[in-house]
């Protein structure tokens, strides 16, 4: 079966899968117009989490997952995640998995994205794994993640790893294909091309609202 991975914009994605509409942080500008079925949030800044934007794709029967501080914001029935819990929703598993800074601070000694704060996702759906990986640096955690097909990685630098580092990422991970998101206006061929010339990881550069096909 087919699983198809939509980047919608910045982080957000669209992933189709046992008869499932999966989103990953949507925000304000991701261009999401059906209904879901599951939806997962990261963390709670706003360049991944619009309460407007889920209540548009919301459905009677959507599951939410999103973080405690979220949960106020969202309204109705949602479900946090601890760090290395996991869940089955339908045919779909999710855990919930580190993400966080100890590089990029925001002012001296407050990173960005402290631990705890918010999580990344690993999710598998008709037997393929797809790892979200929040906003994060490049952390020891990654290593031990186990297999995953397509791993999906912030490399735009300033509030996530960069693309040397998301580059280091994806060889420690060794997915079958690597998806840089969280770009902002930094060039991903580099990515690419530092991925590609030190491991068999495949690297997919897509423009928003191209889907990648995972079979």
């Amino acid at each position: 079966m087919v699983v198809s991975i939509k980047w919608l914009d910045h982080a957000g994605f669209q992933i189709k899968g046992a008869g499932k509409v999966i989103y990953i942080d949507l925000a304000e500008d991701a261009d999401a117009s059906e209904k879901a079925d599951l939806v997962l949030v990261t963390h709670s800044h706003p360049d991944h989490f619009d309460p407007s934007k889920i209540k548009k794709v919301r459905k009677n029967s959507t599951i939410i997952i999103a973080p405690k501080d979220c949960v106020p914001k969202i309204g109705g029935s949602a479900k946090s995640l601890k760090l290395g819990e996991e869940t089955t929703v339908s045919d779909v598993k999710v855990k919930a998995v580190e993400a966080y800074n100890y590089r990029r601070f925001r002012s001296p000694g407050v990173p960005f994205h402290p631990e705890g704060f918010g999580v990344g996702y690993v999710i598998t759906v008709e037997g393929k794994v797809i790892y979200h990986a929040g906003d994060t640096d490049f952390i020891p955690e990654m290593a031990k993640l186990g297999h995953v097909d397509v791993a999906l990685l912030p490399s735009g630098g300033t509030y996530t790893m960069d693309n040397p580092e998301a580059a280091e990422a994806a060889t420690t991970i060794k997915p079958k294909v690597a998806i840089p998101m969280h770009r902002w206006n930094t060039d991903p061929k580099v990515f690419k091309d530092l991925v590609e010339s030190n491991s068999n990881v495949k690297v997919k550069l897509l423009v928003e609202g191209e889907e990648y096909q995972l079979s």
